[in-house]
């Protein structure tokens, strides 16, 4: 039986293998190219291109179930060397010296000079260190030099192949009893026929709209390629993340302050059914006419040849449900967000987890080691207990012709008097046998 935390640690560690092999899976990606990002993701990680290959097989075959570590634990981190400490000082000055270095790179170097034995210094060991004295591989990359982007327009062949998400100040809503309430446009645009598949008002801004927007967009129309998000914090959280990855859907994020690489969502606002100019750009560019009158969104996501694939619903609102764990009480219930659920006297004092669609808590399924999950209920509370129920009309108090019981022991009688009547006596035998 596996315990929560080394589950906890392989859905993380499937998630970081997946965040790693996500942009190789571009099929698209030019063979070149591919090779050469493979080589550096494998370089900045401090794993070998074997290793990156082993996890893309993994994940073709079983998809995000196959990044999940085997059944073993974590590994036990053996004694530091007494000059640890000057080590990563000197760690820490070949990074700065060369901030392209990779940890492999510089514990070969570290060998070589006599700091330390070949094979004592340890890759996840040294890339901890140097991350906790702020050189790990993300926090080195405000430190490269700045490359030039191209701010050339691009636009994918097909729907579905890149959807792009965006959130948006609504108008401001006043209640009947006068409070003034904010609102905040979510949606999902594909990028090729700039059609919304999911675009939905709400009352806050916080992640849980977003996972609600790619939830829709994927009942409504089913698996997408890619999204296309910005780096705010309700689209680089753990649960999307970790929700897109089980459905085999790829996270790509506009470069930081880079606006124009959002800029179809929102520039302008433009109904559904009337043209669009960037449709019309767009084939324009490969010197084919439109009609006139130009080419709404909604035709243009119609007549793509592109088949949509849809994924059992059932796997898509499991893939977003949240996980908490939690303990329940002598009477089977819970607290979740200031309300008291019932699951099941069965699990009293029982560590469980729950997992819930953060759009609607009305219910939440509570699972228990290898049961089948219990669906646990809002209790509701009233000021007095509950009435006596109503005793239904077949124990009324109606008085019975006959008695069911004694009729069923006469039907039982009369059957195995029967049988008795029509077997064959010895006596008629012996007379059917002188004839």
């Amino acid at each position: 039986m596996q315990s929560k935390e080394v589950k906890k640690w392989k859905d993380q560690e499937a998630l970081k293998r997946y965040q790693m092999i996500a942009p190789l899976m571009d099929p698209d990606l030019d063979e070149g190219k591919r090779l050469q990002m493979r080589e550096d993701i494998a370089r900045n990680n401090g794993l070998s291109v074997r290793t990156l290959y082993r996890y893309e097989e993994k994940y073709r075959n079983a998809e995000f179930e196959g990044l999940r570590p085997r059944n073993r634990g974590k590994r036990r981190s053996q004694k530091l060397i007494e000059n640890f400490d000057e080590i990563v000082g000197e760690a820490i000055q070949l990074k700065r010296e060369v901030p392209k270095r990779s940890v492999r790179q510089i514990i070969k170097i570290l060998e070589l000079e006599g700091w330390a034995p070949s094979g004592v210094l340890k890759q996840s060991t040294m890339q901890r260190y140097l991350y906790n004295a702020g050189f790990g591989i993300k926090q080195m990359k405000k430190y490269a030099e700045g490359r030039t982007t191209s701010s050339r327009r691009f636009c994918r062949p097909h729907r579905m192949e890149l959807l792009q998400g965006d959130i948006k100040y609504g108008p401001d809503i006043r209640t009947s009893n006068g409070k003034l309430i904010k609102t905040y446009l979510s949606s999902l645009i594909d990028d090729h026929s700039r059609y919304s598949l999911q675009s939905e008002f709400y009352d806050n801004q916080r992640q849980e709209i977003v996972e609600d927007t790619f939830h829709k967009a994927i009942l409504k129309f089913g698996k997408f390629d890619c999204g296309y998000v910005d780096n705010g914090t309700q689209y680089i959280s753990r649960q999307l993340n970790e929700s897109c990855a089980r459905l085999g859907i790829r996270l790509l994020r506009a470069k930081p302050r880079a606006c124009e690489a959002k800029g179809k969502i929102f520039l302008e606002q433009e109904y559904q059914t009337e043209s669009h100019d960037g449709i019309r750009e767009y084939y324009e560019s490969y010197g084919i006419k439109v009609v006139p009158g130009g080419i709404t969104p909604k035709q243009e996501f119609d007549r793509d040849t592109r088949n949509l694939v849809f994924i059992d619903t059932g796997v898509v609102s499991e893939a977003f449900l949240h996980k908490e764990e939690r303990k329940l009480d002598n009477a089977g219930c819970f607290s979740f967000e200031n309300s008291k659920y019932e699951a099941s006297t069965a699990l009293a004092n029982a560590q469980v987890i729950i997992a819930y669609d953060p759009m609607n808590t009305e219910t939440v399924k509570v699972q228990y080691r290898d049961m089948e999950p219990i669906t646990a209920h809002r209790i509701k509370i009233g000021s007095f207990s509950d009435k006596k129920p109503l005793v239904p009309v077949s124990m009324s108090n109606h008085v019975p012709e006959t008695s069911r019981f004694l009729d069923t022991l006469e039907k039982k009688y009369n059957e195995d008097h029967q049988i008795v009547a029509n077997a064959i006596s010895f006596g008629d035998y012996g007379k059917a046998g002188e004839r």
